[in-house]
């Protein structure tokens, strides 16, 4: 059985994370929490945006957004026989459950028996639930929250979790925007249906999504994950922070609160790629909307803020090669990811095209390296392109795996205190459990 499920209705103090016993004079109850995941997203990806958002040749760099919410680290390894590196679904079981697992689960401990999250605990709690991602909204972090599989390649019966499994009678999450479309619309079952039967409102674009007036919403805009966000501007996909700003706008009517999760789901899948336009593209997407939940959160004594990783991934480093000087320029010189420019220049074999995307002049050594690719497939010309970049801006990489290494925690509003200094990714876990109103 790939499949396992926990009733939530049977909660009780023996199914939640061993608590950590804060001193309760530190610690106050929270009625909203919003937990951002920028999936891959390492110490070098933070430090390498604030490069990026430097414009200036000489003179300090300005903060980033999160830096002046910076606490703390956690390590993510996870408990496996095989791996001491961990994956988004175990790292993302951790933050969910208070509980570390091996690799590839989903909502379950390294017995594999199934163990609550914090969004179902928030739901069995009276609070509405949210799960935005521009990955498959089914894929493994933000499954991790609200499903309970052995292996996170289960897509349709992450899917089919998402509407069946109830808590006290109700829909177990409230909001869910992000990409997938084709594992809700099925030759096997139609949920999209079965959600609007449901109550819920659906919306396939941003204007569907802003029209759009029920407090119950599924959004699935793209079959798969969702362009990145450089590739956006000439589609009705929305951004993160648009997802992020229609889900508080639902969320925040329960008067009992809410607990939302957004996942910059795609900066790992740039670290996969060594693609740092993609990555930087994506974390400025996430930088974003992680400025929408402080926006929030300001003004307000009910709510915490959080914005972390999961684990880094490609050992991504700021200049390579003993250069000294890392050229973020030639990032912002490129207005489309080298997917697209790839995908856009094998239509019609002609070089040319790259300038509609690149204002960049390149060395003529480099032009014939890309017009020898237009004859192979285009993701030959895409890897060609990612490593001209690579070497033009002076980035780069170990691996096309998630490395080791600890990652930052950003957050602000009620209780930021308890996420200071160095903790497990499953600290975190427990933390939320214990403050939650």
């Amino acid at each position: 059985m790939l499949h396992s499920t926990v009733q939530l209705s049977d909660f009780s103090l023996d199914t939640l994370p061993s608590m950590l016993n804060h001193s309760l004079n530190r610690m106050k109850k929270v009625k909203n929490i919003i937990l951002l995941i920028g999936d891959g997203m390492g110490f070098s990806y933070t430090t390498g945006l604030r490069y990026f958002n430097h414009d200036a040749r000489t003179g300090l760099m300005r903060p980033t957004l999160f830096d002046q919410y910076f606490v703390g680290t956690q390590s993510t390894y996870s408990l496996d026989a095989k791996s001491n590196i961990t994956d988004s679904a175990a790292a993302g079981t951790a933050l969910a459950t208070g509980y570390k697992t091996y690799n590839g689960a989903l909502g379950l401990n390294s017995e594999k028996q199934a163990v609550p999250s914090i969004l179902e605990y928030a739901k069995f709690r009276g609070k509405s639930t949210g799960l935005v991602g521009t990955s498959q909204i089914n894929h493994a972090t933000l499954a991790a929250f609200a499903t309970h599989h052995e292996s996170r390649e289960n897509y349709h019966g992450i899917a089919d979790d998402y509407l069946d499994e109830r808590i006290n009678g109700e829909n177990k999450i409230d909001v869910l925007l992000g990409g997938g479309a084709s594992y809700f619309d099925r030759n096997d079952r139609n949920l999209v249906e079965e959600f609007i039967k449901n109550g819920f409102g659906y919306a396939t674009n941003s204007i569907e999504l802003l029209a759009d007036r029920n407090e119950k919403l599924l959004g699935l805009f793209a079959p798969m994950e969702l362009p990145k966000h450089l590739d956006r501007y000439a589609t009705t996909v929305p951004s993160l922070s648009q997802m992020t700003n229609a889900a508080l706008t639902r969320l925040q009517q329960n008067q009992n609160g809410f607990f939302l999760l957004v996942e910059g789901s795609q900066i790992d899948w740039a670290g996969h790629d060594n693609d740092i336009v993609a990555a930087m593209s994506e974390l400025k997407d996430f930088e974003t909307a992680f400025h929408v939940a402080v926006q929030f959160a300001k003004n307000r004594e009910d709510t915490l803020v959080i914005a972390t990783a999961d684990h880094s991934t490609g050992g991504m480093s700021i200049d390579r090669n003993d250069n000294y000087k890392w050229n973020p320029s030639v990032i912002r010189s490129v207005k489309s990811t080298p997917s697209v420019i790839a995908a856009d220049m094998h239509k019609t074999k002609e070089l040319a095209r790259i300038k509609r995307h690149m204002h960049l002049s390149l060395h003529l050594e480099d032009l014939k390296t890309i017009q020898s690719t237009l004859e192979m497939e285009v993701e030959d010309t895409k890897k060609a392109l990612i490593d001209i970049i690579n070497h033009y801006t002076s980035t780069g990489w170990t691996t096309k795996g998630h490395t080791g290494e600890d990652v930052p925690i950003y957050a602000y509003g009620l209780n930021r205190h308890m996420f200071s200094g160095r903790m497990e990714n499953s600290e975190i876990g427990k933390l939320l459990f214990e403050m939650i109103d």
